[in-house]
């Protein structure tokens, strides 16, 4: 019986058997119905370098990016979150929800030549449990992976796990090899620097700070593709740079707004180029402010209210977004609906009560006004945070907040703020996920604090109350009940303010009309790029 999942967070209880023929053909649907062209080069921008290729240790979206044109996931997913056929070709759920069985697709080899088979599969799952920031919530209940035969996986859970079954793809839960992983530190693998994958491009060249550069894989599973030879990612940090590079042709395609917003219109309008939002659903983006409440001068919730009374969504919207999102004042981003608390405290724009608010935290007007000197740190990246950073700084000085801003490149950022712990504000992008538990989770559970580890709990925020809620969502077989325990933690949440949510982005992607079907998943350009090709 063949059974079709489609509501995200929700298991269908039967037993699901998805075949491979029925999801091989309603892929097709995904390519756009021009014949595929074989051959030519690709030039794809990021936005800043990242710091691994491999997206195993890490939910960076530069990582993310260029992670799954050389790993591979178990399953992809449609532009609905339909799960579909990867490295498994039939997945299982048992009625309980506590066992999973995968059957993995046959013929498959590493670049070097070996054979794929379910030892690469559970390594690679047991290292995202331990490591990955996302991946410490998604797998927390896999008790037990279990590998009867070279072609079969069986995960069993002590719990279930209701979005397991969608966290899976390239870019999230990348599968690497057990001959490259197995009993080596994760972090420290040269491998994350020239990746060995089962994917459709095959690595050649990093050239830090300029490019990183793969091939055509001409022995990948899925002939004829992939259809282009070259893939050459261009790293060019400078938003500024980046449009230039459009305009003068030297980049053909770039996500995750790629160009600053008020660049946008200008090359929507131009005939050789295409802005498209699609390809985003998978993981909606919320803009925050986060604390650092290891500082005892912000371990007064006063203090932070205050803070977050100074600042107006509405201009962080409008001016420093160009209205590129949606005001989003809760740890879950109104696009996930279903899971959305709109009621909950907002601390609206006020500066009298931010006022009065330090006034009752003790923190008097000194020398010239100033009642606390503070540092806001965000990566460069990123053009609009240097923005934000511009507004607090005008904001806060008027209630008496001295604010320095510290920009820098994406690894340094990550490097300060969870590894050295040397911040008091951040602004960070944090991706939601198409399910809290794997999205938000990470933020806000207190054992997900690991120094070293990238967008994770960075706040160091620890509530049992909360702790609590999160876990009982992670393993509730009731939609109703799940949904009010997400809506329960919201409300706490927004209570401690251990940071302040402020919107969700609207994220462009900005494409040559030339290149075709480089989004056909519901993860956009984190997908593999194997049906992408070059029309004439």
């Amino acid at each position: 019986m063949v059974a079709s999942v489609k509501t995200i967070g929700q298991i269908n209880r039967r037993s699901l058997l998805l075949g491979s023929a029925l999801l091989v053909a309603s892929s097709s649907a995904w390519a756009a119905t021009q014949t595929p062209k074989q051959g030519g080069k690709l030039t794809m921008l990021l936005n800043w370098e990242p710091t691994a290729l491999v997206s195993l240790t890490t939910s960076s979206g530069a990582e993310g990016t260029v992670s799954p044109k050389v790993h591979e996931g178990l399953l992809a997913y449609d532009f609905d979150i339909n799960p579909q056929p990867q490295l498994a070709t039939e997945w299982s759920v048992s009625p309980d929800g506590k066992e999973y069985i995968f059957k993995l697709r046959e013929g498959v080899r590493w670049h070097d030549g070996k054979d794929f088979t379910s030892a690469d599969v559970k390594t690679s799952l047991e290292i995202l449990k331990q490591r990955h920031p996302r991946g410490r919530a998604t797998f927390a209940n896999v008790d037990e992976i279990v590998t009867p035969d070279a072609h079969t996986v069986v995960l069993r859970l002590s719990k279930p796990a209701p979005y397991l079954l969608y966290a899976l793809s390239a870019a999230e839960s990348p599968i690497v090899a057990h001959h490259l992983y197995g009993g080596v530190d994760p972090q420290a693998n040269p491998a994350n620097a020239k990746p060995i994958g089962t994917g459709p491009f095959k690595f050649k060249e990093w050239s830090r700070g300029s490019f990183i550069r793969y091939e055509r894989n001409p022995d990948y599973w899925d002939k004829p593709k992939p259809y282009i030879d070259e893939l050459v990612v261009r790293l060019i940090p400078d938003p500024s740079a980046r449009t230039v590079a459009f305009e003068v042709g030297e980049i053909d395609l770039g996500g995750e707004n790629p160009i600053p917003f008020t660049d946008v219109d200008r090359l929507k309008a131009m005939p050789q180029f295409t802005v498209e939002t699609q390809g985003y659903s998978y993981s909606p983006e919320q803009i925050v402010v986060e604390f650092n409440l290891d500082r005892p001068q912000l371990q007064n919730p006063l203090v932070r209210q205050a803070i977050a009374h100074a600042i107006d969504r509405q201009i962080v919207l409008d001016v420093v977004w160009s209205g590129y999102g949606v005001i989003a004042p809760s740890p879950i981003s109104p696009h996930l609906t279903r899971f959305y608390a709109p009621g909950v405290e907002t601390y609206p724009f006020d500066l009298k009560k931010a006022a009065v608010l330090l006034d009752e935290a003790g923190l008097k007007p000194g020398a010239g006004g100033t009642r606390l000197s503070l540092t806001f740190d965000y990566p460069t990246s990123t053009a609009q945070f240097a923005g934000l950073g511009n507004y607090l700084k005008q904001s806060l000085r008027k209630i008496g907040i001295d604010l320095t801003l510290r920009g820098q490149e994406l690894s340094a950022f990550s490097k300060r703020i969870y590894t050295d712990r040397d911040f008091d504000l951040s602004g960070v992008s944090l991706g939601n996920s198409f399910d809290p538990t794997v999205g938000v989770q990470r933020t806000y559970w207190s054992k997900n604090f690991k120094v070293g580890v990238p967008f994770s709990n960075g706040t160091h925020y620890n509530s049992p109350e909360v702790d609590a809620l999160l876990e009982a969502a992670a393993v509730e077989p009731d939609a109703a009940k799940r949904v009010q325990e997400f809506k329960t933690f919201q409300e706490i949440v927004a209570r401690d303010i251990p940071g302040i949510n402020l919107i969700t982005k609207t994220r462009v992607t900005v494409a040559n009309k030339k290149v075709r079907n480089h989004t056909v998943t519901a993860d956009g350009l984190r997908g593999n790029f194997a049906d992408v090709f070059i029309a004439e």
